[in-house]
């Protein structure tokens, strides 16, 4: 951008009515956090002028009541940690509770890397958060500010009832100096720019922040009648089974701060070991799962909309005597080609199936990571994240998702947030491959294992963290008995379905 980028409250003191904005920041809970990291987020705060990368609280815009979460990229990136998520979720489901239109302005790189796992899934909650503020028929606004990127976009940035954005604003699935760290050479230039995001459909409008306020009460005034229209859903409208109908949140709570020792080296070595194993070629995939473990199988094929990708696989199936809606990755087609827009298209086909059919929906996660070129940009990539993850958050049909093996980045958590989740001993789940993640720590790929360990990728931690609810042994590992792990899958399918059911 050519012009100064504005701090988070400068934004507020933009846009807001004069002496209008009360904040709803209190003070975090930090406790738990190593040394340096607490080191890293006091020079963060000294340099950003706030506490942490976000602020939210409530003001008036032309006499509009609304609620705000304003990103603050000189803090950290703008990255989004627990402590920061906790904070954007409080603040949409007390806007919920107020019946307050919602506004957020983003600005981030995405999930906090030295959280790792734990953050990442944060996306999850916040998404599920905005989902429920919709359902309850009242407005959010989204304003994308320079930069944009990573798992904010690819979540509660790309669910706006209207999306606007900052003129020449980066915005984009994976940032541009993450994207040349990963893949050893620059994204062309262009392709992530808010003004082609607005050409290709993905964003409303290019508009100056000294205009926000205008642009807003509009749409505002426009808006006001629906929040006397709607109401929440009630849960006697809800399927047996359903979050709903039971009570229950669907989704995870953002996890709370635990200290950790330093991972031993044998835990580092035998984490590594299993990413390492989940690679192999040889490797059994959803194919195998439901070849050994399924009763039926009735393959589909497509969105229904002219789109079809072979890296996701949608398919009618029975499990121990369960019929159900399967989507699951296919780790065989994802070799030659990344996984694409279209492959969470189909992969939305098969949960608006389940929903219309009344039947369980299992999704299989392994994937590489999801298709990072121009095409999957200008297809909206980040956006079928986002929806995916919002539809999984907004089912009332049982759930069950399985990590199978590779989980990497937003493909990967695009089908994760189900009732339950399963999880093979040697699955994984990261914001990026570790050693993407290693090279932009640490300027090279070398600590990539002891990366891993510390940001909890693997099955077990995330067991400890509340992730998982049942962790499948590989005994002996999947590729030296194909037919043996399959079943295991197989059978914990079922339990988890009976469970729910």
């Amino acid at each position: 951008m050519s012009s100064a980028r504005l701090t988070a409250h400068e934004l507020i003191d933009t846009v807001v009515d004069e002496d209008t904005f009360l904040s709803w920041d209190g003070p975090l809970d930090l406790a738990g956090l190593d040394e340096t990291y607490l080191d890293s987020l006091e020079r963060a705060a000294e340099r950003a002028g706030t506490d942490e990368s976000v602020i939210t609280g409530s003001a008036r815009i032309h006499g509009h009541d609304v609620a705000l979460i304003v990103g603050e990229f000189r803090f950290l990136g703008g990255s989004i940690g627990r402590a920061a998520a906790g904070r954007i979720v409080a603040a949409v489901r007390r806007a919920t509770t107020q019946r307050l239109p919602l506004i957020a302005a983003t600005a981030s790189g995405g999930t906090r890397m030295q959280e790792g796992t734990p953050a990442f899934v944060t996306m999850i909650d916040i998404s599920a958060a905005v989902v429920a503020h919709k359902a309850a028929g009242l407005p959010y606004l989204v304003y994308l500010r320079h930069p944009t990127t990573g798992g904010v976009f690819a979540s509660w940035g790309s669910l706006g009832h209207m999306t606007i954005a900052e003129p020449e604003a980066l915005i984009g699935f994976l940032g541009p100096v993450v994207y040349e760290t990963v893949n050893g050479e620059p994204f062309p230039e262009g392709v992530q720019l808010a003004e082609n995001l607005v050409e290709k459909g993905i964003v409303d409008a290019v508009v100056p922040t000294d205009q926000l306020a205008g642009i807003a009460a509009r749409a505002l005034t426009l808006l006001s009648a629906t929040t006397e229209r709607h109401t929440h859903p009630d849960a006697r409208d809800a399927s047996p089974g359903s979050p709903a109908a039971e009570g229950e949140d669907p989704v995870w709570h953002v996890t709370p701060f635990t200290s950790r020792p330093e991972p031993t080296q044998e835990e580092i070595d035998e984490l590594w070991s299993a990413i390492t194993v989940t690679r192999r070629a040889d490797r059994p995939g959803v194919r195998e799962l439901l070849r050994y473990a399924a009763d039926d199988v009735i393959p589909l094929n497509g969105t229904g909309y002219g789109e079809s990708d072979k890296g996701v696989m949608l398919a009618l199936a029975s499990f121990g005597g369960r019929p159900c809606v399967l989507v699951g990755q296919d780790r065989r087609y994802q070799v030659a080609e990344s996984m694409g827009p279209a492959a969470l298209r189909e992969a939305r086909r098969g949960m608006v199936m389940a929903t219309e059919l009344g039947l369980p929906l299992v999704t299989v996660i392994d994937t590489p990571g999801a298709d990072l070129s121009p095409h999957a940009e200008e297809g909206a990539l980040a956006g079928e994240i986002a929806r995916s993850i919002a539809d999984m958050t907004a089912l009332t049909v049982p759930s069950v998702s399985v990590l199978l093996g590779e989980g990497t980045g937003g493909g990967a958590l695009a089908m994760l947030p189900a009732r339950r989740v399963i999880a093979s001993s040697n699955a994984w789940l990261s914001p990026l491959p570790p050693e993407g993640a290693s090279a932009i720590l640490f300027k090279d790929t070398d600590h990539a294992p002891l990366l891993a360990a510390r940001q909890r990728v693997g099955a077990v931690q995330m067991q400890q963290d509340g992730l998982v609810d049942v962790i499948v042994p590989e005994e002996p590992a999947a590729h030296e008995d194909p037919e043996g792990f399959a079943e295991a899958i197989g059978a914990a399918i079922t339990e988890q379905i009976n469970e729910l059911l």
